[in-house]
């Protein structure tokens, strides 16, 4: 990957980050790991109120956590190829980075925290559509954090969104069907944990009263 794409741009952005407060430098830093525990968070919520909704809904709502570890490892497969080193170590020029700069062999393309935050932001998007308006703001504000902190050039983190937001969506698209039929039949179990994960659903139960009367 050529570097010289977004260098400049990368200095700018780490250029502007040493001109903010302190606080709001530190927010940055933490945001690029608190944004991954709040998409965990997320990922529960999303769960528990497909629980009570029919067999399509609980699918998606357990695929989307899958698919994100997905991207995960789509990505992490092609730092490994590309092997492009960090710009806090090679842009001499630029500022220093608020964080600890990832050792040599941490490759910088593409950014695993963007990938991340794309295949979650999306996944969680179709899971539960009218949470969109935070998750996708997360993940790019995830996203741009790790540009920030000086850790990642910005084509690093555009690439990770995007390829994340793909995966996610391939993913749960090709499973949702196979995951719908497998909860289907976990939520007629007699085993209790298992019809407690699967969740009891919402659309039988109509059906059920009207075959009583």
């Amino acid at each position: 990957m050529d570097s010289s794409i977004t260098r400049d741009l990368y200095r700018d952005i780490t250029d502007f980050a040493h001109t903010t407060p302190t606080w709001f430098q530190k927010l940055a830093e933490i945001w690029t790991e608190l944004g991954l525990l709040l998409f965990g968070a997320l990922f529960l919520v999303a769960w528990w109120r497909a629980r009570v909704g029919p067999p399509p809904a609980i699918a998606v709502a357990v695929l989307a956590p899958l698919a994100t570890a997905t991207g995960y490892v789509v990505s992490e497969s092609f730092k490994s190829v590309v092997d492009e080193d960090r710009p806090c170590r090679t842009v001499a020029d630029a500022a220093a980075s608020l964080v600890p700069c990832p050792p040599v062999g941490d490759w910088s393309f593409p950014s695993n925290h963007s990938s991340i935050a794309g295949a979650a932001a999306i996944a969680l998007a179709i899971a539960w559509p009218r949470i969109a308006l935070l998750t996708v703001p997360m993940a790019v504000l995830m996203a741009f954090s790790r540009v920030f902190v000086g850790v990642h050039y910005p084509h690093d983190v555009m690439v990770g969104l995007v390829l994340g937001a793909l995966v996610a969506v391939v993913f749960i698209l090709a499973l949702r069907r196979p995951a719908q039929s497998v909860l289907t039949t976990m939520r007629t179990s007699r085993t209790g944990v298992v019809v407690w994960f699967a969740g009891p659903g919402g659309a039988a139960a109509p059906v059920r009263n009207r075959h009583r009367r």
